[in-house]
């Protein structure tokens, strides 16, 4: 995609047209580098103290265990880390809006769509809210919003739906 495409795109006047909705999400992580270091050296001074104990009463397999355990929970928090790159965002202007999905192994999805042959749907349970929100044109569903708590799903929601009624109102601009 070409540098051009990154800015806002402009009207027939050659004004930038208005934001209607802008958004940047990415999933939550309330563990963060240094966390991580402290959880580490706990697990470890843990396991090295439990693992000693039982190589001193002549276990010494299970010494060898206890670092397979700091090992895989290592592996699981830095995969927790990786997954958190991920991040989505939504741009709605009058005439088009941007979906830009940035994965976890850094894999990048652009899709540009027409706001007037787009419309917003979602499932939900009664008892649990909006599960699936989507960005449909012409049949094939865009799905938005999937790291997001349910709260912030029906948030989303109803920023969108607002905007895409406002795209599709159209801009009014005053003479001057």
């Amino acid at each position: 995609m070409s540098a051009a495409s990154t800015l806002p795109p402009e009207d027939a006047f050659g004004a930038a047209e208005p934001a209607l909705f802008s958004a940047r999400y990415q999933p939550h992580r309330s563990l963060d580098q240094r966390g991580f270091m402290v959880v580490m050296f706990i697990v470890a001074g843990i396991s090295f103290v439990c693992g000693l104990a039982f190589l001193l009463m002549g276990a010494w397999p299970v010494f060898g265990l206890f670092g397979l355990d700091v090992l895989a929970i290592w592996w699981a928090l830095r995969l927790n880390f990786r997954s958190a790159r991920a991040c989505e965002e939504i741009t709605v202007t009058p005439s088009i809006i941007r979906l830009r999905h940035v994965a976890a192994d850094g894999t990048e999805y652009r899709e540009e769509l027409n706001p007037l042959w787009t419309r917003l749907t979602h499932e939900s349970v009664e008892d649990y809210g909006i599960q699936r929100l989507a960005l449909e044109m012409r049949g094939r569903p865009y799905v938005i919003g999937s790291f997001l708590h349910t709260a912030q799903r029906e948030e989303l929601a109803e920023s969108l739906a607002r905007a895409l009624a406002e795209a599709k109102r159209g801009v009014v601009r005053s003479a001057l």
